[in-house]
C-alpha cells in the first residue's frame, strides 16, 4: 500500500547498529569467530566500525556504558543455521532460544554476542 501524497520510495540496504562496550572485543568476535571483514572505521580511539560478510552488514558503535536489551536487536538469515549454532556453542556463547524448526518456516535460534546483544538467527526450512 502506498500513500498517494508521497512518491514511491525504493529502499536499499539497511544495516544493524550494535552497541558494544569494547569495540576491539566485538571486532575479534565478529571477525574472528563469524568471519566478518572490517570495511570502515572511524575515530581515534575507534568508536565506529562497519563489518561485512556476504550480504550482511553490521555497524558497531562504541558505548562503554552499554546495557544489553532483554529482547532481540537483530535478525540474521544464514544458509547453515546448524553450523552457526554449533559455532556459538563451541565459543561458549549464551543460547537464549534453542535451535528448532518454527511453524513460520524457519529453523532458528537466538544467541547473545559478547556484549549481551541478542541476535535471532534463521534459515528457511526447505521441503
Amino acid at each position: 500500500m502506498t500513500d498517494a501524497s508521497h512518491p514511491a520510495i525504493g529502499f536499499g540496504r539497511i544495516a544493524c547498529m550494535l552497541p558494544v562496550k569494547d569495540i576491539n572485543t566485538a571486532y575479534d568476535f565478529y571477525a574472528g569467530v563469524l568471519g566478518f571483514t572490517k570495511t570502515f572505521q572511524n575515530g581515534n580511539p575507534v568508536g565506529f566500525m562497519i563489518l561485512k560478510n556476504g550480504g550482511a552488514e553490521l555497524h558497531l558503535t562504541l558505548q562503554p556504558k552499554h546495557k544489553a536489551a532483554d529482547f532481540n536487536i537483530a535478525h540474521m538469515m544464514v544458509d547453515n543455521v546448524d553450523a552457526l549454532h554449533a559455532l556459538c556453542q563451541r565459543h561458549g556463547l549464551r543460547i537464549i532460544k534453542s535451535l528448532q524448526n518454527k511453524d513460520y518456516g524457519l529453523r532458528a535460534f537466538v544467541f547473545e554476542d559478547p556484549d549481551g546483544n541478542r541476535i535471532d538467527v534463521g534459515q528457511p526450512i526447505r521441503p
